[in-house]
């Protein structure tokens, strides 16, 4: 399995790219310079973008895509975009509270000492501190925003797709996948939680992408 950053994210080097089709790009190159012929496509929000766009551009080598936290178009709000590019930090915590369907998750959930909120908030701040070049969190804001190709990439895809979403999703609410569910003609599967599925509900989500996966194998 791989699960890279992204360039100019975290523990990668060099600026971060500036659209859907140019980090998909980077991640069939990076597959190739790996030695992984076929994959399975797996990506949250802007990541599942990438996902759709990299099966889209290869399609040969896509085995499943798997959309979690998705919508098309990933439309971000000109007043979010004005508070990204002049206060990024409160840009993070606007994006911390909508991405969670609840204030009070319940104590050490999903783990003894974790804290929900505040988790998702020092990873997010850590990883726009990292990029001393660059606004990260507006580059990737204006990425999503940007990217126009979804339904383009999504009729060039030629393998099972299957979108997870949270039904309280306040960032990418799931009215929002009609179109690209249809062009796919993709499973939906519904969870009970915000954006932030993989901590709000970690175990329904490994279920689901299991299940998903578990299509090719088959």
């Amino acid at each position: 399995m791989l699960a890279p950053d992204l360039p100019g994210h975290s523990q990668s080097a060099g600026p971060p790219l500036e659209s859907i089709e140019a980090i998909a790009g980077w991640l069939l190159a990076l597959m190739s310079a790996a030695g992984v012929d076929e994959a399975s496509f797996v990506g949250h929000s802007m990541g599942s973008l990438i996902a759709l766009e990299a099966a889209g551009q290869a399609p040969q080598r896509a085995r499943q895509l798997v959309m979690v936290g998705t919508a098309y178009p990933m439309t971000v709000s000109p007043a979010l975009l004005e508070t990204a590019r002049t206060d990024p930090f409160a840009a993070i915590d606007s994006v911390n509270a909508l991405s969670h369907s609840t204030l009070a998750a319940k104590p050490s959930y999903p783990g003894p000492g974790m804290w929900l909120h505040g988790a998702n908030r020092i990873l997010m701040r850590r990883t726009q501190m990292g990029q001393r070049d660059a606004n990260l969190f507006l580059t990737d804001f204006e990425v999503c925003n940007r990217y126009a190709g979804g339904l383009a990439a999504a009729e060039r895809v030629a393998c099972p797709a299957t979108l997870v979403l949270g039904e309280r999703d306040q960032m990418t609410g799931p009215k929002q996948t009609a179109g690209i569910a249809g062009a796919l003609r993709a499973r939906t599967i519904t969870l009970p939680a915000g954006h932030a599925l993989m901590t709000e509900a970690p175990d329904a989500l490994l279920a689901a992408l299991r299940g998903a996966l578990d299509v090719v194998a088959s």
